[in-house]
């Protein structure tokens, strides 16, 4: 057990944006920065009581070498110090873990996570090499290059989809049949006017790069392609042996996502629903062969549910990091999850994947949809680069729900 609460309905993550779309001029600490503060300030969350911020991002923007206290000063929380995180997708995680484990230990009460990036307009950065002929140095697209090779295991991301798919016979039909499932799901999060992302998602003030000049309200994802069997039977293999299509994987996106993480006490305190008590019971880091990442997820997943005490059986609700839907038929294959419960509402195969903030949106949506089945337990797994996973298993108990006689102790201790 963790001992790390999140007040229920305290957090916030911006529409992601499609790839050179609204937010690809904004420099995503800033934009990070305002969301959090308009975010926290509808909420009328007292900003005195946070203790500790933890900033996760992946791609680099200017000034971005001062991190978390440049972002807290930008919000007002001119006391406020804390790590920068980076660890590809699997930062939003990772920085859920890293506050859970201040809280656990004691030394922090209440703690901001923030998780921004921009996967637009990437960075392109110049290694000097004193030792090379005429002093001339290495010149690396930060996004484009990386995502085409992996310098330890020699391949590109797409790469570790195809292999995986090789392994379990996985065709491009499958792929693209989980692909079209995902997107209905997606559907329903757009269901009565986006009732589903109004619990959570916040609109952003689009301004100009400047910060100054207002250009419009960004409210509701963009870039995304819509799914229908004809279409994905039209698409044909990325790469000339493969069976990865452009249908069967994410999108690169830009947008930012928070979370407040804290004693149980103060979740109850700062709950928008006092009846609701999330809890985070375990995390799982794992790391699996070279240019297998999708497989990552399965005993990431293994690694925190044991750490909850818990087994796949015990899951009322899972949310994936799928960039590839491989990813999903193999967590499905190797854990008898049914791939059709997986990822209700919505996943990053859908609405992209802006790296840091990715898990979180999902971890979000995840309490958001335990919510709504009156409490369970839930667990977010996903694969990172380095052929790596992180999990999370929390908890969803909803007191009014249980008192009403239409939820059982089930939800609430095992």
């Amino acid at each position: 057990m963790s001992q790390a609460f999140i007040p229920y309905g305290t957090y916030w993550s911006t529409p992601f944006a499609k790839w050179q779309g609204t937010l690809a001029h904004l420099h995503s600490l800033k934009l990070a920065a305002n969301s959090a503060k308009q975010a926290l300030v509808a909420k009328r969350f007292p900003l005195e009581k946070i203790d500790l911020g933890i900033l996760g991002i992946t791609n680099p923007q200017p000034g971005s070498f001062y991190g978390l206290p440049w972002v807290t000063g930008m919000i007002g929380l001119d006391g406020v110090a804390g790590p920068t995180v980076q660890q590809a997708c699997a930062t939003g995680a990772r920085s859920l873990q890293m506050a859970s484990q201040e809280i656990a230990g004691g030394s922090a009460r209440c703690v901001l996570v923030i998780t921004a990036d921009r996967m637009s307009n990437g960075a392109v950065l110049y290694y000097p090499d004193g030792t090379a002929p005429g002093g001339r140095g290495i010149t690396e697209s930060w996004t484009l290059d990386n995502f085409a090779h992996d310098p330890y295991a020699g391949n590109a991301m797409i790469d570790t989809a195809e292999n995986a798919a090789r392994r379990y016979g996985f065709t491009t039909g499958q792929q693209h049949e989980v692909a079209l499932r995902r997107y209905q799901q997606y559907q329903d999060a757009l269901a009565d006017d986006r009732a589903f992302q109004r619990r959570y998602m916040i609109d952003v003030n689009v301004t100009d790069a400047g910060f100054r000049k207002p250009l419009g309200t960004f409210s509701a994802d963009d870039g995304i392609v819509a799914s229908t069997p004809e279409g994905l039977a039209r698409l044909k293999p990325i790469k000339a042996d493969g069976t990865v299509t452009f249908g069967g994987q994410t999108h690169p996106a830009d947008g930012n996502a928070g979370v407040i993480v804290t004693t149980r006490d103060l979740a109850r305190e700062f709950s928008q629903d006092a009846a609701i008590e999330v809890e985070l019971l375990g995390f799982g880091t794992a790391r699996v062969e070279k240019g297998y990442m999708p497989l990552a997820t399965v005993p990431a997943a293994s690694i925190a549910l044991a750490a909850a005490g818990l087994t796949f059986k015990d899951i009322d609700a899972l949310k994936s990091h799928n960039p590839f839907a491989v990813n999903d038929l193999v967590l499905a294959r190797e854990t008898g999850f049914p791939l059709e419960r997986m990822n209700n509402f919505g996943c990053s195969l859908i609405w992209g994947h802006p790296q840091g903030p990715t898990g979180v949106r999902s971890i979000i949506e995840l309490i958001e949809e335990l919510a709504l089945k009156g409490g369970g337990t839930g667990l977010f797994t996903g694969c990172a680069a380095g052929d790596s996973g992180m999990a999370v298993v929390l908890r969803v108990s909803d007191g009014a729900f249980l008192s009403s006689g239409r939820g059982t102790a089930r939800h609430v201790a095992r």
